[in-house]
């Protein structure tokens, strides 16, 4: 009994410790350059029903139940999704934006783990046909989720995703 009492007490240091440990926030983003101007490139940031078009989780389930409510494009707006295991449901809500510059929102996950997390778009013009699309997010990881970011890396799980919609948005800009 004694030997059990110690294996308890072993395992709660050992959560505790990682509990402490472990990171608390995240923040991923990836970039890439686009041959285009801000102008032709801003609407497909800006708005909810674009970011569909260039979307590495429509591409993983193109069938997926969405709605918009709101005025796209305006602060405000949601756009609600429903997929497959791959998409899970949640909403993105625009939360802020810098007209030609900034878009800036919240993700809520409903499934298939309830999260919150700051998203943001960025984009730079470095001349009249070239401009950088910065796209990220991040958040807070309370715990035992904190613990779980020891072990894997929210950036390798999420940064494949950002590359490959942010290679959509480029191929569909520079066609």
């Amino acid at each position: 009994m004694t030997t059990l009492i110690y294996i308890i007490i072993a395992i709660l240091v050992l959560v505790l410790l990682l509990a402490v440990i472990a990171p608390k926030n995240y923040d991923v983003s990836r970039s890439i350059k686009i041959k285009s101007s801000k102008d032709k490139i801003w609407p497909y940031l800006k708005f909810l029903e674009k970011q569909r078009e260039w979307s590495p989780w429509a591409k993983k389930d193109p069938d997926m139940d969405t709605k918009l409510t709101g005025t796209d494009g305006e602060v405000g707006a949601i756009s609600y999704w429903n997929g497959n295991k791959e998409v899970g449901e949640g909403e993105q809500e625009i939360t802020g934006l810098v007209e030609g510059e900034r878009a800036e929102g919240k993700l809520r996950f409903f499934k298939p783990m309830k999260s919150q997390s700051d998203c943001y778009l960025i984009l730079d013009e470095s001349s009249s046909e070239n401009s950088k699309v910065t796209w990220g997010f991040k958040g807070k990881s309370s715990f035992p989720f904190s613990v779980m970011l020891l072990f894997m890396s929210m950036d390798k799980m999420v940064g494949k995703d950002f590359e490959e919609g942010l290679q959509m948005l480029k191929n569909k800009m520079e066609s």
